[in-house]
């Protein structure tokens, strides 16, 4: 009995951290389901959230960089400016983006709600000095994307990070400006983010008949 019972303990000790749950990168969104989602949010008036998820669309900002804005960080003056810039906590360096017009009007209704210095956080979480966790950022965008009916274990919060800057790339093949956006220090970083290196050699695949 004692042996049968320490050979489950070992096995359980044993299994992947990872068993059962989809790993490897997340696909970024498709311009319907951002769409899908914005709509949503509109229509519930959930001002912070629709503000959160535009800008984690036009930013392309990591999780932790995302949730640690503060209001001056993109609207200084009280109102959203059209181009931002925020010093990315894993590599240290700037990284500018911009912000679109659908966005800044998000931010400008976020705020409107609140009455705080440009000093104050952008996105508070559960206390009024701390910001939003990257955790319930996670959450949140779980619960967006079930409203539209999409499988949230398929996607994360670095989709959101990918969608714009996978778009921009399948349009332009401009991969230099893609690096630039992300904030990536090699191009190499770039081009393991995006996966393109396989989906254009399947691009090619596709065009050869046999």
């Amino acid at each position: 009995m004692d042996a049968h019972v320490h050979i489950e303990r070992d096995s359980a000790l044993t299994q992947p951290w990872n068993k059962g749950k989809l790993t490897g990168a997340k696909p970024p969104l498709s311009p319907k389901h951002v769409w899908a989602v914005r709509t949503r949010l509109q229509v519930l008036k959930r001002y912070r959230d629709l503000a959160l998820f535009n800008l984690a669309i036009d930013s392309k900002l990591r999780g932790c960089d995302l949730v640690g804005l503060r209001i001056a960080d993109v609207a200084p003056h009280g109102y959203a400016v059209d181009r931002a810039s925020v010093r990315q906590r894993k590599t240290g360096r700037p990284v500018r983006f911009e912000i679109t017009e659908q966005t800044r009007q998000a931010i400008d209704d976020h705020l409107s709600q609140r009455r705080e210095s440009p000093s104050s956080l952008l996105f508070l979480g559960r206390g009024s000095a701390e910001h939003l966790s990257t955790r319930q950022y996670a959450r949140l965008l779980a619960g967006w994307l079930a409203m539209i009916g999409l499988d949230r274990c398929f996607y994360g919060t670095h989709s959101l990070r990918r969608t714009k800057a996978t778009l921009i790339y399948k349009k332009t093949g401009n991969l230099r400006a893609v690096q630039l956006l992300l904030g990536h220090t090699k191009i190499e970083s770039t081009v393991r983010y995006l996966g393109i290196e396989v989906d254009d050699a399947l691009a090619v695949a596709e065009q050869i008949d046999v």
